[in-house]
Formats: C-alpha cells, structure tokens, sequence
C-alpha cells in the first residue's frame, strides 16, 4: 500500500522513479521493441515491488466496455489522473476502457454512442475536463451513464465532483489559522464553476472565523502564471496590503511566487500563499506549495463501481443524486505565521 493507505498504481511507481507512466507501462506490460535501458527497468521493477503494486486480472477478449466520452483531450495531468482511475477500477474488474473525445459536438456524440453501443457494453462515463453543468445526449438516457466531473440540471443520473467549496474553504482556514486575518484571494473568470465554488468557500471561512470581508483582496488573475503575479503585484501595492494569499489554482500561485520576489519579499516568512490543484510543479517549488489535491482519479474510481453496481439501469433514483469528493488540503513549506506575528491561534 501507498503511504495515503490506497492501492499503489502505476502513477504511484513512475513518481517514485522520476519518468513517465507511459514508460511504467511499457516496462510492467513487458512490451517488446521499446527503447527502455536496463538500468530503468531495473528501477520501475523494484518500486513497483516495493509499493505492493500488483496488475490486476487479465483483461480476455471479448471483455466488456465501459465508455469514456470526454469533450477534450489534453497533456493536462487532470486527463491523466480520471483515465488512470477509470482504466485501473475498470482493468481491477476485467473490463476495458474506450476513450472517446467528442470535443462537445453532438454529431460525434450521437456517434460516439451509436459505436460504443455495439460494444459488450456496462455504460458510459460522460465526462468533462472543467467542472460544469452539462446537456447530456438524448441517447443516454436509455444507457447506464455516470456523469465524472460535471453535473446536470435536476440531478437525474449520477454525477460525482469535487468538493470546491469545502476546498476554498479548508484552503482559507489554514491561513487563518496560522495567524492571517488580511487574506486575498486570486479568482478565475466567473463563468468557471469551480473559482465561484472556491470564493464561495474563502467568503464561508471569514465568515466562520468572523473576519469582515475586504472587496479590494479579491482580484480576478485567470489560470495563469502571467495572471497571478500581475494581480498579486496588484495586492501588494495596496495601502494595507495582504500577508496571504489563496490563489485559484497552482500556475497562479507560481505568479504569486514570482510577484513576491520582484517585491523583495520572502515566502512564507513576508507572504504566505495556497494553491489549488496539487500540479506536478507544486512540490517543486521554492518553497514547496501548500495546495489541495483534486480527487480525479478517486472519482473516476467511484464512477466505474457506480456503473459495474447500476445492474442496466440507468437512473440514479433519489437516493445516490450528486456526489462532491473532498479535496485533500497537503501541508508544504509556503505558510507561516504573518510578519512581526508568529503566534498561531487556537
């Protein structure tokens, strides 16, 4: 078992290597023709015996299907994270995964469905790499389908999303509760569900921690590195200017990093900051990031046993509606006490 108490995964073992898990794959698969050193393999093969990996029962031909339509593909590690739960819950109970990306167009998911349908078919996951609301296909309806990632109106079939409120939430609280009472958070745009759902649950925490809320500390700075460190340079030359920050999500918090330094100011012991999304990049960072884990591939996992446990049917009924996962909150090295204050509360 992993240190987190969940099965080991071939994720589990190329972070432990340090290469990709294509290369995982192709070592544990013994693919033949791959331009794989020995040395590599040696490692890949000794972290997987070290983590208790073990592959799951042979897939056999003829196995059945589960649908994956997604509305894009990406190099996002997000992608990787619902593909890798979804094929290892799936391969764990001898079936495969057909990944089918529509791009949103009703056309390919008419035929998306009219494809996977032929299949030795248990259903269908209709994804989405943003979580959002959706206007599923007509076809669905007849098929047993869990929606991964996005949700639809009334709540008719089973959806699972992550927990973004209690995420902003639990992201806002740590820096209070390490002694910040002026914390600013860097939003995306309004029309992306999960910076709403994040500023709702920053707004919920001042508000439990009964600290008045500040208009001028929320600040809009997209998803991007350009966008966090022009806006938390914004912040920083405020006349009260704020000693954290929680920044929608890790790329942000990189230009909330950069921001500090052109300011001469050092993290955490000038400036603490939170991210959100546990990227690659998170724990690279000097120093590394205090962020929460989006519980893609844990989803993706409930999403396949809600379809293999659906026994042909289609609706979720009244009691399952929508699931939200936690966001696991992971303490690193960017939030301390604020300046001139290294008293923490509680």
């Amino acid at each position: 078992m992993t240190s987190s108490g969940k099965r080991p995964r071939m994720s589990d073992i190329a972070r432990r290597v340090g290469v990709s898990q294509a290369t995982v794959s192709l070592v544990l698969n013994r693919i033949p023709g791959t331009r794989i050193s020995q040395e590599t393999r040696r490692r890949v093969l000794e972290a997987a015996q070290e983590i208790g990996y073990r592959k799951g029962p042979a897939i056999q031909q003829g196995a059945r299907v589960i649908g994956l339509m997604i509305n894009e593909l990406t190099t996002s590690q997000h992608l990787g994270s619902l593909l890798d739960g979804a094929r290892d819950e799936a391969a764990a109970n001898g079936c495969i995964v057909a990944v089918i990306a529509t791009l949103g167009d009703s056309e390919v998911e008419a035929a998306a469905v009219s494809y996977l349908t032929a299949q030795p078919l248990v259903g269908i996951l209709y994804a989405t790499l943003l979580t959002r609301a959706v206007t599923l296909p007509e076809a669905l309806r007849a098929i047993p389908t869990v929606l991964l990632n996005c949700h639809e109106a009334g709540d008719r079939l089973p959806a699972v999303v992550p927990s973004d409120v209690a995420g902003g939430f639990a992201a806002t609280a740590t820096l209070i509760e390490a002694g910040h009472r002026r914390i600013a958070m860097i939003c995306s745009e309004d029309w992306i569900e999960a910076s709403r759902d994040r500023l709702k649950g920053y707004r919920q925490a001042l508000a439990t921690y009964d600290i008045a809320p500040d208009a001028s500390l929320v600040v809009k700075g997209g998803w991007t590195l350009a966008g966090g460190r022009a806006q938390t340079l914004r912040l920083l030359d405020l006349p009260d200017p704020p000693t954290a920050i929680f920044c929608f999500c890790d790329r942000v918090a990189l230009g909330a990093y950069e921001a500090a330094a052109v300011r001469g100011l050092r993290i955490p012991d000038d400036l603490s900051i939170v991210g959100f999304d546990d990227e690659n990049i998170a724990a690279d960072m000097a120093p590394p990031l205090t962020t929460l884990v989006l519980p893609h591939e844990d989803m993706a996992r409930w999403a396949v046993e809600r379809l293999l446990d659906s026994d042909g049917t289609a609706d979720a009924g009244p009691s399952l509606r929508r699931i939200k996962m936690e966001c696991q909150l992971v303490h690193r090295g960017s939030v301390s006490a604020p300046p001139l204050r290294r008293v923490r509360l509680g």
